[in-house]
């Protein structure tokens, strides 16, 4: 996938101001991932497509649970692959497992991030 502008690698030193400060001005969605996790890899190029497409409507922030398990412990998540929505400083959604492309735009559509008329790939 081509670097994009609204995809961008998160940590624990930049979560904060990336995600959580970052969500006042615009939605953040958070993809907490694990690079031996099969449901991972199927669902992060539908995350980028989407990211991509709706070219800065959200962030799309990647959190490797592997090398930041102090963070993805005190977020409470307990299974890979984990999408949290955050706005206007706070989680306000999530949904776990590999969902397929459709079911992403709903969520995204459910929130009112991005275009709802934007058909499907």
């Amino acid at each position: 996938m081509a670097s994009s502008p609204h995809i961008i690698n998160v940590t624990s030193a930049n979560f904060e101001e990336i995600v959580v400060e970052g969500s006042a001005k615009q939605p953040v969605l958070v993809d907490v991932w694990a690079d031996w996790c099969g449901p991972c890899k199927s669902l992060m190029p539908i995350l980028e497509k989407l990211a991509t497409e709706h070219d800065g409507a959200f962030i799309l922030a990647k959190l490797d649970a592997d090398a930041n398990q102090e963070l993805v412990q005190q977020m409470g998540v307990r299974g890979f692959p984990t999408v949290r929505l955050f706005k206007d400083k706070q989680a306000v959604d999530e949904f776990a497992g590999a969902l397929p492309e459709t079911e992403v735009r709903r969520f995204l559509d459910h929130h009112k991030v991005g275009s709802s008329d934007t058909p499907p790939a």
